[in-house]
């Protein structure tokens, strides 16, 4: 197996084998064609930039050009490294849950949401983050797929390209009705908690959210959003505080 090891196990996604891998190989082998696109790119956005700037009687037409040309050599290069940075989940280069908990921590902490890392209830499977506010509570969890992998729903079903989402979608709902019911247990205070997704890589529909078979799936930056437009007080701070308590002592954290 190219990359392997007969003496260490190594993780799949950095061996020969791998999707990851000969995606890496095969971006860094089309780095030449890339820039050769570019270099074409910038130059016919040097002869338009020109071309307006006679037609318009102009003074510098060719300060009009380069400019323009400049313009189109960086933007192409900044959607190329922004296409190839959003797989970064999937290869193994960066942590969704460390992403995900920065984003949630810097659009709800100021507003009185509480967000939890990495807990389970034994026996259950673990998520990376709950999030207890104002209007409710959450249990978000990170997952990434091929870049090429469709996410739909068709019929209320849940589908990652031709394979089923229901062993996705129901562990995650499983784990929100039983963190639900320990808390409302524990504290007498009624909790239902709505389970979210945050997809790090793979094709969403556009706007970037899905819901399907009772879980919402949607791009890392949209999860705060989702919160923060939940309509309703559903808990006062002394309840938020009480289930927050609750929560970090009752909830193991997850290894």
């Amino acid at each position: 197996m190219p990359g392997g090891s007969i003496y260490v196990q190594q993780d799949a996604k950095f061996t020969g084998a791998s999707p990851q891998w000969y995606y890496e190989k095969y971006w860094r082998e089309g780095a030449q064609s890339r820039r050769r696109a570019r270099a074409a790119k910038a130059a016919v956005a040097f002869v338009i930039g020109f071309a307006v700037a006679l037609r318009f009687d102009l003074a510098g037409g060719a300060v009009y050009g380069l400019v323009l040309a400049v313009a189109t050599a960086v933007g192409d290069w900044y959607y190329g490294w922004r296409s190839f940075r959003k797989t970064a989940v999937w290869r193994g280069q960066r942590r969704g849950e460390v992403i995900t908990g920065k984003l949630l921590r810097r659009s709800l902490g100021k507003l009185g949401y509480s967000v939890l890392d990495g807990r389970a209830i034994r026996g259950q499977a673990s998520i990376d983050h709950l999030v207890i506010g104002p209007a409710g509570i959450w249990i978000v969890d990170n997952e990434s797929w091929a870049p090429d992998v469709e996410i739909a729903s068709y019929n209320g079903r849940l589908f990652f390209g031709e394979k089923y989402g229901t062993k996705v979608a129901k562990p995650l709902v499983d784990t929100a009705e039983a963190f639900a019911e320990l808390l409302t247990r524990e504290t007498g205070i009624p909790v239902t908690i709505a389970p979210m997704l945050a997809v790090h890589c793979g094709l969403l529909p556009r706007g970037g959210l899905l819901m399907a078979e009772g879980l919402t799936l949607l791009k890392p930056g949209l999860a705060a959003k989702v919160v923060r437009a939940a309509e309703g007080v559903a808990y006062s701070r002394e309840q938020i505080e009480l289930l927050t308590r609750t929560a970090a002592r009752e909830l193991q954290k997850a290894a």
